[in-house]
């Protein structure tokens, strides 16, 4: 890991735009990217392709600790391997984000994935997406943001995501698994989603995508982090 490189951490609950955000600062800037939900992700989908139980802990801190993944960046897009066959996708379902979500409130599976996050932090530096970053992972980061909408914002961002994927959602129900999987994560005893006491919080529900990269990198300029391109 280098030390050196700068770290900005981008934490916040589902829906509030972290992925696409956190990707297009990445690519402006030229750093690295960590989805830490990918691997919380990833493992859920590992357990449930391993037939390993969501209530053994033991058994997903494992799963965790061997995941085969690779990140790949092509053509603008984000693709990733887990075990060599293409996840992207696969991960993204409300079934598995849903498990993710349980997954990552254990603590030896957060254990297991800690050093591994931490070792995305390389030079020219690092945005890392997820939602203990700023408080747990990276709690040195220069710049800490932490990003939030209302759950119906949330709710409806993800409805028009997934129709433009083909797939039928209910919106009622999105935003009934959304506020869940909000109380879950901020009320999980390890780890819980919260904005570190020097985050700067963000609410997009009404800023447009290009606004809210356009407001970060300015932050990171004034910081002296990157230039302001």
């Amino acid at each position: 890991m280098s030390e050196a490189a700068p770290v900005l951490t981008i934490d916040g609950p589902g829906g509030a735009g972290k992925g696409t955000i956190s990707r297009l600062v990445a690519e402006r800037l030229g750093w690295h990217l960590l989805d830490s939900g990918a691997l919380y992700r990833l493992t859920a989908l590992a357990a449930g392709k391993h037939e390993v139980s969501l209530d053994d802990e033991a058994a997903l801190a494992g799963v965790a600790a061997a995941l085969d993944v690779v990140f790949l960046a092509e053509d603008g897009e984000a693709r990733i391997l887990l075990e060599g066959a293409d996840a992207s996708r696969a991960i993204r379902t409300e079934q598995v984000g849903d498990a993710a979500s349980r997954v990552a409130a254990l603590p030896a599976v957060r254990q297991a994935l800690l050093e591994r996050q931490r070792d995305f932090r390389q030079a020219p530096g690092l945005v890392a997406d997820g939602r203990d970053m700023g408080t747990v992972v990276f709690p040195e980061a220069p710049l800490k943001i932490f990003l939030t909408a209302s759950a119906e914002e949330r709710a409806r961002r993800r409805h028009l995501q997934l129709r433009e994927a083909g797939v039928d959602a209910n919106l009622s129900s999105l935003l009934k698994e959304i506020q869940a999987r909000d109380a879950r994560d901020m009320q999980r005893s390890v780890a819980p989603l919260v904005a570190a006491d020097d985050a700067v919080e963000l609410d997009t529900t009404s800023l447009t995508i290009p606004e809210v990269v356009d407001r970060l990198t300015e932050l990171l300029a004034k910081r002296g982090l990157a230039s302001d391109t």
